[in-house]
């Protein structure tokens, strides 16, 4: 049995969604264009090399990096005063870091002293 589409046959109502489609797709980015303009102002820490790792473990576990989990996980954590590689022993430690990432990086923080004082 065939569908009836009253007033216009199927493809047309597909051609007529897909014309949409099509114009929708070319203004997004001819209406985000302005928006480029204040991308570059809003990660001034990133455009700076991070601060290397000081740590041979996991900063929230303990763990030694490298280990029974496999290789670390390397992420770099940036707000407007730092700019800090980070790396875990497994994925499951970098939701713990961003729950209370003062705590970890005064951790991270201490390490640096410490190593720059040898």
């Amino acid at each position: 049995m065939e569908t009836v589409y009253y007033g216009t046959s199927a493809p047309m109502l597909i051609m007529k969604k897909l014309k949409k489609l099509a114009a929708l797709m070319l203004a997004v980015p001819f209406l985000a264009s302005p928006l480029a303009a204040f991308a570059g102002d809003t990660n001034q820490a990133a455009a700076s090399q991070p601060v290397p790792y000081p740590l041979d473990t996991c900063v929230v576990s303990g763990d030694k990096l490298g280990g029974d989990m496999g290789p670390p996980v390397v992420f770099v954590y940036s707000n407007k005063d730092v700019n800090q590689e980070i790396k875990f022993c497994c994925p499951m430690c970098k939701p713990k870091f961003l729950a209370d990432p003062d705590k970890y990086m005064k951790i991270i923080r201490d390490a640096e002293a410490k190593n720059a004082g040898n």
